[in-house]
Parts: structure tokens; C-alpha cells; sequence
């Protein structure tokens, strides 16, 4: 028997350095309780091949920061992110995710 799992939206942000500290409080301003950031991300999009190894500062890389919130957070979260994305380079990859400790999240 699969234990009960609850629906949550997973929001993965892709941005430079210089962008993370927006994103993170963007994060904590809905209450989400808690993100992952990897740093030194490479990927191929729009603005060429970026590579993950630090240049001269750690501003110079980019940064994936994943949260999950319950969803009615998710709207708000999305709003916030949106104006940051469209103003810099940057991509959003939004999800429908199960969690088995939903207590862990709200």
C-alpha cells in the first residue's frame, strides 16, 4: 500500500547570480518554508552555451533554485517572479509534484 501523498507545485527558477538574491526573497515572501539553490548550472537557451564553473565571482554563473509550495501559494510566488524574469535572462519550469510530509511545506 502507497502511503497518502499531497499535491504541491514545484516552481524551478534558472537565473544568474546577480538575480538569486531576488528570487530567494520572492521564495520567502509567500512563506514558502524552504528552497534548494545549485549553483554553477550550465544549460544552452536563448543567450548561448552557459558553463557551470565560476569565472570571477559567483555572480558570473547561473544559479537553479527549486521550492514547493501547497497551492495557493504558487499564484503568488509566479506573479512575483515573472516581472524579475521578463526584465533578465532567466527561465521557469512550474509543476505539479506529491509530497509525502506535507507538514514540512506549510
Amino acid at each position: 500500500m502507497t502511503p497518502a501523498l499531497t499535491k504541491m507545485t514545484k516552481i524551478e527558477v534558472v537565473v544568474s547570480g546577480s538575480d538569486t538574491p531576488a528570487v530567494r526573497e520572492l521564495i520567502s515572501s509567500v512563506g514558502a518554508t524552504g528552497y534548494t539553490s545549485l549553483s554553477g548550472v550550465s544549460g544552452l537557451g536563448h543567450h548561448g552555451y552557459r558553463q557551470g564553473r565560476l569565472l570571477f565571482n559567483q555572480q558570473a554563473t547561473l544559479e537553479l533554485i527549486i521550492t514547493v509550495v501547497p497551492d495557493e501559494k504558487a499564484d503568488a510566488l509566479l506573479a512575483g517572479l515573472r516581472p524579475l524574469l521578463d526584465a533578465s535572462s532567466g527561465v521557469m519550469f512550474v509543476s505539479d509534484t506529491y509530497v509525502s510530509r506535507p507538514e514540512y511545506f506549510s
